[in-house]
């Protein structure tokens, strides 16, 4: 077991842990952040993208060591205070939630695709969430729901 400092959606935490444990196990089971999914424990799905240090990445292929002191951000990070954020609003609006299980990685892709690009094209948010894989919606609600978002304008930055 390993110390492992890290702060997640802003907060500053320690989690005891085999240094091998993939992060997105110690999200879901030791700090109880279950928006990160597994979809195909492989890198290949996104179900279960966050952001570290403020890249997009498969939590399921990060060892928790790869952590150590890195600032997380999860899809419960989003929403501050029980407010929304816009891209989860737009999300709601425009019917890019289904199921649910590529919800949060969609959401965490599209957010890193706004702060670097806060009026992406079609062409540019289709590619900006390729690493993320659908199987409810052929993805046109999800690329509009993110357009819409983009549309909103303001501060779609993450928060915290």
């Amino acid at each position: 077991m390993s110390l492992i400092p890290l702060t997640v959606n802003g907060r500053p935490t320690q989690v005891a842990a085999p240094p091998m444990k993939r992060l997105l196990d110690v999200l879901r089971e030791d700090l109880g952040l279950t928006g990160a999914k597994e979809g195909c424990g492989e890198g290949e799905c996104g179900s279960c993208s966050i952001r570290m240090n403020g890249e997009l990445v498969n939590s399921c292929l990060v060892p928790i060591l790869q952590a150590d002191g890195a600032s997380i951000q999860t899809v419960e990070g989003l929403a501050i205070d029980a407010e929304l954020h816009p891209l989860q609003k737009a999300f709601l609006e425009c019917g890019g939630a289904q199921c649910g299980i590529c919800t949060p990685g969609m959401l965490m892709a599209a957010t890193h695709l706004l702060e670097s690009n806060p009026r992406p094209t079609l062409d540019q948010i289709r590619e900006g969430l390729a690493g993320n894989l659908c199987r409810c919606t052929g993805f046109v609600k999800i690329f509009d729901s993110v357009a819409a978002a983009a549309a909103m304008g303001g501060n779609l930055k993450y928060a915290r």
